[in-house]
């Protein structure tokens, strides 16, 4: 279900404007936001240059928070003004988290002297994201020990290998501010634990079974540190580089010793913590049985989503889609019986990745706008990390060289790639590369490139992955039961979020609606209480940002009838880009009013 690394790239490559994330560089702390006139000018020109000047001041802050962000987020920091960095992980602290906070609410304060009216409107698009943002976030501030980096799929310890060895490196400089930037593992890592004991003491640590698996995939990665994949990687890095011999055996070595010496002692480190923690856990279920856990729970379900439901609305958003998608299904499978057992031996006529990227890239025109054409190399996960990872994900590229794709495929056995055909519309086009590109190539305000949103991001790459069933060269009829399954399932994974974050399901409750549902696999039940409460909120970016789309569509659907085009609501979409669903219904009422004449 969880398709890819977007998750935490939000956190770490494309930060998002959040307490939760890497922090203040630990060296060299970037400039404050250089303030407006106390005074406004009048003149609207003053006003939008004075903006562009804030919001490029607040991306160049952002950006180097942390060397991973910087080295995700340009090719070249220097012409955008920044050459003095020092490589590092930032900070992960509560003191840290209430830093970011402060600067937040300074930023907002400075973002509300703005006069809105006198701002062109895209300038007024990036005021309102950014005002829901920033208000949205101060209201973490009581939950600061809430926060949990280490989970099973989007936790830091999953996602930093992969960053780490997809880290750009275009000259020697690079190649030495990486392993500095290793250097500092084991004392990032430290910040995390002390972060852990601090929960524990609160009462807010993990489950042993959530410790359990994170311990196991921490020893997965080190098992054998010779062999790591941050050491193998390296000769790849360095083979690239006009090197002479002496100098990259001098960097291969440093890098090996910075791995051995700082990397896998900092995974250890994780493993001794947890393991010394289990046992204080004092909630084996959901979010909403710690103290003013429903109240957090209802924050980050904006956080994650960016929808503006509560849980109740969400919840019933989820119903009517999933009895929707059944009825559908019934209605289908009730006039041709064998449509059941069609869509279970379905044959793509597609499966190989490179043919299926070039068959979509071609095959989505009709519906989708134009888009530059651009690179997607298809590279494949390392096997120490296979058994952890989603069968598929989208690496986000660099914002000025986003002509450079990739997407990882996970060969791992317990992943069957013959029905791969959707998942890679899902992560390519028309997906998350299509989509990014797109956005990318409309030149937005930088800011507007390092705020992330995953209901909009996860939400369209759904929304797609369901278009995608008409492309694949099936029959219309078995096409339609797959779609309606998956949304089906994505509704209960959903479903059982809220079930049991919010409404305090226990691992019962949750087998009787399972059931109730027609799923009485015996482990399904274990496995999708452990998986919601290892991530709360993470299917629901997929499902309810599913949703919130649908909604959009089918508003501008009714109230342009004949007028509704498919191909000019995506590229509505696409060119409003990330935001907030609330917004997105704001800016598509004005959208639509426009189309009627």
């Amino acid at each position: 279900m969880k398709r890819r690394i977007l998750a935490i790239l939000m956190a770490f490559v494309l930060i998002s404007i959040a307490s939760c994330s890497m922090s203040q560089n630990e060296d060299t702390k970037t400039p404050a936001v250089s303030p407006t006139p106390t005074t406004i000018a009048t003149d609207p020109t003053s006003q939008q240059v004075a903006f562009d000047l804030f919001t490029d001041d607040l991306f160049k802050e952002k950006v180097q928070n942390d060397s991973i962000t910087l080295n995700y987020s340009l090719a070249k920091p220097e012409t955008y003004g920044i050459t003095n960095y020092t490589p590092t992980f930032g900070h992960y602290s509560v003191s840290s988290m209430e830093e970011s906070l402060a600067d937040d609410a300074a930023a907002l304060k400075k973002l509300e002297t703005f006069e809105y009216d006198q701002l062109t409107r895209d300038q007024q698009i990036t005021y309102d994201i950014l005002k829901e943002l920033y208000t949205d976030e101060s209201r973490f501030k009581d939950f600061l020990l809430y926060d949990e980096v280490l989970s099973s799929t989007t936790g830091l310890q999953a996602q930093l290998p992969v960053l780490l060895a997809e880290y750009t490196i275009t000259d020697k400089q690079d190649l030495v501010d990486y392993i500095m930037l290793l250097t500092k593992t084991d004392s990032y890592f430290k910040e995390i634990c002390e972060f852990e004991k601090q929960k524990s003491n609160a009462g807010l640590f993990m489950s042993d079974t959530c410790a359990d698996n994170v311990i196991d995939q921490c020893k997965q990665f080190i098992k054998e540190p010779e062999k790591n994949l941050l050491i193998s990687i390296f000769d790849e890095k360095v083979s690239k580089l006009s090197l002479s011999d002496e100098e990259k055996a001098e960097l291969t070595a440093q890098n090996k010793d910075a791995v051995l010496t700082h990397v896998i002692p900092a995974y250890q480190l994780i493993i001794d913590t947890l393991a010394s923690l289990k046992g204080t856990g004092k909630n084996t279920g959901g979010l909403c049985n710690f103290k003013d856990g429903k109240a957090y729970y209802s924050l980050i379900l904006k956080n994650q989503t960016g929808s503006s439901k509560t849980p109740d609305e969400a919840k019933e958003a989820l119903q009517s889609l999933l009895y929707s998608s059944v009825r559908k299904m019934q209605s289908l499978v009730g006039k041709d019986p064998d449509l059941l057992k069609k869509a279970q031996d379905v044959t793509y006529r597609l499966t190989e990745p490179r043919k299926i990227i070039d068959f979509l890239k071609d095959a989505i025109k009709k519906d989708f706008p134009e888009v530059e054409n651009v690179s997607c190399q298809i590279k494949y996960v390392h096997p120490s990390l296979e058994e952890h990872m989603s069968p598929a994900f989208y690496l986000t590229p660099q914002l000025d060289c986003y002509t450079k794709n990739c997407i990882y495929i996970n060969r791992c056995e317990k992943y069957d790639l013959s029905d791969i055909f959707t998942t890679l519309a899902h992560e390519g086009y028309p997906g998350h590369l299509y989509q990014n590109v797109y956005y990318a190539s409309t030149n937005p305000s930088l800011i507007r490139n390092i705020i992330d949103f995953g209901g909009y991001s996860e939400g369209w790459a759904t929304y797609v992955e369901m278009y995608s069933y008409d492309l694949a060269g099936l029959d219309s009829k078995v096409a339609e039961v797959l779609r309606c399954n998956n949304e089906a399932i994505l509704c209960i994974y959903g479903l059982s979020d809220i079930g049991v974050n919010y409404s305090g399901w226990t691992q019962k409750d949750l087998a009787a609606f399972l059931s109730s549902v027609g799923i009485d696999n015996e482990e399904a039940a274990p496995h999708m209480y452990q998986a919601v409460i290892d991530e709360p909120c993470n299917y629901l970016k997929y499902v309810l940002g599913y949703a919130e789309i649908k909604e959009l569509k089918d508003f501008a659907s009714e109230n342009l009838g004949k007028k509704f085009n498919l191909k000019d609501f995506h590229q509505f979409l696409l060119t409003i880009g990330p935001s907030q669903f609330d917004l997105l219904h704001k800016y598509l009422a004005q959208w639509v009013k426009e189309q009627r004449y």
